[in-house]
């Protein structure tokens, strides 16, 4: 009976055995993670520390014996990047939202303009210079008679936009009647008082509130500078004799004047310029008496032969030039 028992616990011992050494395997703590891969020494022997970490590799599936796919195979390949070599943002939605990169090497193949216009100091002083500024001058506002004559201007620049100068005019035997006033008086009888000019000066202020540049022929460029004027003088005048002329004589009186104007001057150089001016010459001047005196005595008699006061304007264009004194001159800059 003993003798049964023994060999009962024998046999539950070798059924037992196996199950206890696999109840032994050894199992992974719960929660625990694995080591963050430390960086791999770079090129040289140096670890680079700001160098992200090289992911780990995958690890062998435990429950088969399945060698792990080989570097460079499907499971390894990188996803193909997007068309057009972008990143999947805004610029591979809308390609007109990113700048177009510059092709270096057709940009380095461009010509390049050597000259660099930069604002340069004022071309022309005028900063206590003389100005010298002959013109020739035509009538603009007056149809039926016209006062041509050459001038002369002379102008001193107390600073650099502001003179002081005087101003003269010649007319004397260049007065011209208009030839529509002239067929009008002989068939029609009918006259127009007209008065012609001998001289006239005037001292005047010129002040230069705009000057500049533009660019002219090829790569010249031009200065000019554009001006105001006034001042005040004398101008001689006196009517022609067209209503009454067999009787009528008249001779030359002075009246006093104003005169406004603006101006522009384009220089050549730095003393040299062409000189375009609009200058209107506002006076009181005495008529021609429109009526004739009944009898010889009073057509004789001057006092008959005046008529009415008229505010007159001489509207004259001038062309000229302006020659400035001394031709040099330098900069000199305050230390």
């Amino acid at each position: 009976m003993k003798q049964a028992w023994r060999w009962l616990l024998v046999a539950a011992a070798l059924v037992l055995l196996p199950r206890a050494a696999l109840a032994q395997s050894p199992k992974k703590k719960p929660g625990k993670k694995p080591a963050a891969p430390t960086a791999q020494p770079a090129a040289g022997g140096e670890i680079e520390l700001d160098a992200p970490a090289a992911p780990a590799a995958p690890a062998a599936p435990a429950d088969t014996g399945a060698a792990p796919a080989a570097p460079g195979g499907p499971t390894d390949a990188a996803p193909p990047p997007p068309a057009g070599g972008g990143a999947g943002g805004i610029c591979d939605i809308d390609p007109t939202a990113c700048p177009k990169q510059e092709d270096i090497t057709k940009a380095a193949k461009k010509e390049v303009n050597a000259e660099v216009y930069a604002v340069q100091q004022i071309y022309a002083l005028r900063y206590h210079r003389l100005e010298i500024q002959p013109w020739w001058s035509v009538t603009l506002n007056d149809q039926f008679v016209s006062h041509p004559g050459p001038g002369l201007g002379i102008n001193y620049y107390i600073t650099n936009v502001l003179a002081v100068g005087v101003s003269g005019n010649y007319y004397g035997g260049l007065n011209e009647d208009s030839d529509f006033n002239f067929q009008n008086r002989r068939a029609a009888y009918i006259a127009v008082p007209l008065n012609e000019y001998s001289v006239g000066w005037n001292a005047n202020f010129t002040y230069v509130p705009v000057y500049g540049k533009f660019a002219g022929f090829g790569n010249f460029i031009f200065s000019y500078d554009a001006y105001l004027l006034g001042g005040i003088g004398m101008l001689w005048t006196k009517p022609i004799a067209v209503i009454d002329p067999d009787n009528r004589s008249f001779t030359y009186s002075g009246k006093l004047d104003v005169d406004l104007g603006i101006g522009l001057r384009i220089f050549f150089n730095r003393w040299f310029a062409l000189n375009l001016e609009i200058r209107d010459y506002i006076y009181n001047e005495q008529l021609e008496n429109t009526q004739v005196a009944a009898t010889q005595a009073e057509q004789l008699n001057p006092s008959t032969w005046y008529g009415a006061n008229s505010l007159t304007n001489n509207v004259q264009a001038q062309v000229g030039v302006s020659v400035f004194l001394p031709f040099g001159w330098e900069y000199r800059l305050p230390k």
